[in-house]
């Protein structure tokens, strides 16, 4: 498979990138500094979502499947999460390209019916505006007719650096939990478990959540 990874510099699209490519899938690295990117082994082309005189078209031609991993961090524009979301659901169905894995967020899974993380009140208030772009996101593919074959992947409330153990749970609008009651999962898990649906396609058109 030839994946194209929107954000592909940033530490969890570098994740996938990695564990992708450790599986034998060719990546194509899609960055607003490809300097950032040192693999050798990989094709690297410079792209901006929110540059709309870049064309997504072109930026994505040969891809099977379009990886977005980007982040309003760099210029605490957390709009960019819809606006990318509207623009990939646009014009994905006009290219080669028909489906979309997106690196999402936890503040928008429920804790309780009608509740969500966001809204707890313990929810760090630094990710605050990052979570809210997240849920706005969600709600621009939920509430769209496009055709666009979309999976978002929300992590567990603790996302950290950490080695892969291999395992992991998958859920869907609920906030998962382990044993011990905790909501975590490490980088390197999102990235197996994201890779496997990249594989696998089982969850078309909605949004999952996956942790420990």
């Amino acid at each position: 498979m030839k994946i194209a990874i929107v954000g592909a510099a940033g530490w969890i699209g570098n994740e996938i990138l990695q564990e992708a490519k450790s599986r034998g899938h060719k990546i194509i690295a899609l960055v607003r500094d490809p300097s950032k990117i040192t693999d050798t082994d990989i094709e690297v082309r410079s792209f901006d979502i929110t540059d709309n005189s870049q064309s997504l078209t072109q930026a994505t031609q040969d891809a099977d499947v379009v990886v977005s991993a980007i982040s309003g961090r760099h210029n605490n524009d957390h709009s960019i999460f819809s606006t990318a979301a509207s623009r990939y659901l646009s014009q994905l169905p006009e290219s080669s390209v028909n489906r979309l894995v997106w690196v999402g967020g936890a503040g928008s899974l429920e804790v309780a019916p009608g509740v969500k993380l966001i809204d707890t009140e313990n929810f760090p208030e630094e990710y605050r505006a990052e979570a809210k772009g997240m849920g706005e996101a969600l709600k621009v593919f939920n509430t769209s007719n496009s055709n666009l074959n979309w999976t978002f992947i929300s992590p567990a409330a603790l996302l950290f650096p950490g080695e892969k153990t291999g395992s992991y749970q998958t859920g869907k609008e609920q906030l998962l939990v382990d044993d011990q009651g905790e909501s975590k999962i490490s980088a390197s898990d999102y990235a197996l478990a994201f890779v496997d649906e990249l594989e696998q396609a089982l969850y078309p058109q909605m949004r999952i959540c996956v942790a420990y």
